[in-house]
């Protein structure tokens, strides 16, 4: 079995189906993993992933990489590109992957088994855009136990990771400070 197939079971295990997003974000994870000079096949213990998307492809790296976000090594970016950034944390060394279907108005024409068989024998240049990249990551958002603690004066939660907003001398989460993804009701 090919490193690509080995590593597309254990996505596809992972994720529960086969899609193109399994067979990209496999083809994903080993060029950027191949590109850091990481062995996918063995135990990774030095790498935070950058995903910028929330969909399919985004198990298929949390699978082959071991990154999650529990771990906080896998960090969504949510700009709603099928792309991923790959930071060795010993080296700094940082590559982006992108999908960059040239192709794409011809594979929109086929059923989607075709797709997922041409996805995952397309020649790399014609499938991915690989760009060296610079990243900083800060203290606070690299693995480890919580940097900077604040307990939020309106609601009385805790805040981690110097994700507080000080509003007036007041300590506030970004929800009470008015960025709230959600709307209390009772």
């Amino acid at each position: 079995m090919s490193n690509y197939e080995t590593l597309f079971e254990k996505a596809k295990a992972s994720h529960g189906h086969v899609c193109p997003g399994i067979v990209l974000g496999t083809r994903l994870s080993i060029a950027g993993l191949r590109e850091l000079g990481i062995d996918p096949e063995k135990p990774i213990h030095n790498l935070i992933v950058y995903m910028e998307i929330d969909r399919c492809g985004t198990d298929a790296v949390q699978a082959i990489t071991g990154c999650s976000l529990g771990h906080r090594s896998l960090k969504h970016k949510d700009f709603g590109k099928f792309a991923a950034t790959f930071v060795n944390t010993d080296t700094g060394k940082a590559v982006r992957v992108s999908i960059h279907e040239k192709n794409r108005a011809e594979h929109d024409k086929l059923d989607i088994k075709e797709v997922i068989k041409l996805l995952a024998k397309i020649p790399e240049d014609e499938i991915l855009k690989i760009e060296k990249v610079q990243i900083t990551i800060p203290k606070e958002d690299q693995p480890g136990f919580p940097v900077g603690k604040a307990v939020c004066s309106k609601c009385g939660e805790q805040i981690s990771d110097n994700r507080h907003i000080v509003k007036d001398g007041n300590v506030l989460c970004r929800n009470c400070a008015g960025g709230s993804y959600y709307t209390v009701i009772e």
